[in-house]
């Protein structure tokens, strides 16, 4: 069950805003190079403006430096130097990055749509979505867990599978066995070496890896402008904002937009445009969360070449309003869940802020 904690509730001159923290329960153990959890801990924002209510999630993240306290804090001096709704674009981008940020940002954009009644696509100008193959997600365990936990996504057409520098052949090899019509996307989480890379990377395409995300550590990732191999290259914990790209010419093929990273679907459509002109190809991917924090980044999914977007499957409980993934296949989501210019949309938001307020 979804536990709640309200951390923040200010009253601007014209609108209001409530920060809560969520726990949302994991199905099983999800364990990546850096650590394991059993839950997400997420912010979700709402803001309420003439009687509407938009609302965004986002995940604080340890590895980039912030906590739930830092990103309320942050969320804190947003809400404060903006007294006026008609303030809260500029103040945004002025005062927070990252996690407050992405939150913010999200919900402020949906509450724009409900107020303009128009389309967070028009107001990007995004392709209209269509459905979609987002990977799922294996974490790390031994090889015969692994192969055990592979089993449901047999006939997967796309997997990803997080790894350490531990047995990396031989947990691949353990997966593919079980579904060897899969491709594979291998995400290192900066655990491995230039050398592990070498050794295993011809195996690894043999496996039907196409994507190896992140293999080295940020800042010490330039082994890779030397580095010659069959899988394409996708820089995740080198690539936040449009700033980053670059740095990674000639070191990645791809880049993987998250919304956490980049501060919100704002910044997430200037990275996407410009890494498109630039020549990387675009992955869109997630923290762990709902389907609230997956829904503005599958509005970036006609961008993409690979899309990583199953939070929701991770979860024991979703929002009311979910996103429908079956064997990989991801529809568009309904806009009852977020972005809807309807009045009658959010209906989980309009609850959520009655209960806290």
């Amino acid at each position: 069950m979804i536990s709640s904690t309200k951390l923040l509730h200010i009253h601007g001159d014209d609108f209001e805003l409530l920060a809560i923290q969520q726990s949302i329960p994991l199905k099983q153990v999800f364990r990546i190079a850096r650590g394991a959890k059993t839950s997400a801990q997420v912010i979700v924002v709402m803001i309420k403006y003439q009687g509407l209510v938009g609302w965004g999630e986002s995940v604080p993240y340890q590895r980039y430096g912030e906590t739930i306290e830092s990103t309320i804090s942050a969320i804190k001096a947003v809400s404060t130097h903006a007294k006026r709704f008609t303030e809260f674009a500029d103040t945004i981008k002025a005062h927070s990055q990252g996690a407050a940020q992405n939150a913010l940002d999200c919900a402020y954009l949906d509450l724009q749509a409900k107020l303009t009644g128009k389309a967070i696509e028009v107001r990007f100008n995004l392709s209209k979505t269509q459905t979609v193959i987002t990977a799922q997600t294996l974490s790390i365990d031994t090889p015969e867990a692994m192969a055990e936990a592979a089993k449901p996504f047999a006939e997967a057409p796309l997997i990803k599978v997080k790894l350490d520098n531990i047995d990396i052949i031989e947990k691949m090899t353990a997966i593919h066995t079980m579904a060897p019509h899969s491709q594979f996307i291998v995400d290192a989480n900066e655990a491995w070496s230039i050398e592990d890379l070498r050794q295993c990377a011809d195996e690894l395409a043999a496996l039907n890896v196409v994507l190896i995300e992140q293999p080295l550590p940020t800042g010490k990732d330039e082994a890779l402008a030397s580095l010659h191999i069959d899988i394409a290259l996708c820089a995740d914990e080198s690539c936040h904002t449009a700033k980053d790209l670059p740095s990674l010419l000639g070191k990645y093929d791809v880049v993987n937009i998250k919304l956490d990273k980049t501060g919100g679907l704002t910044e997430a459509v200037t990275l996407a445009a410009q890494a498109k002109v630039m020549g990387f190809d675009i992955m869109i991917g997630c923290m762990v969360g709902s389907s609230l924090a997956m829904a503005p980044a599958f509005l970036l999914s006609p961008f993409a070449k690979y899309i990583d977007l199953d939070g929701p499957l991770l979860v024991k409980e979703d929002r009311l309003v979910s996103f429908d993934i079956d064997n990989g296949l991801m529809q568009p989501f309904s806009k009852q869940l977020w972005g809807g210019v309807s009045h009658e949309c959010n209906i989980e938001a309009n609850q959520l802020f009655a209960l806290y307020s």
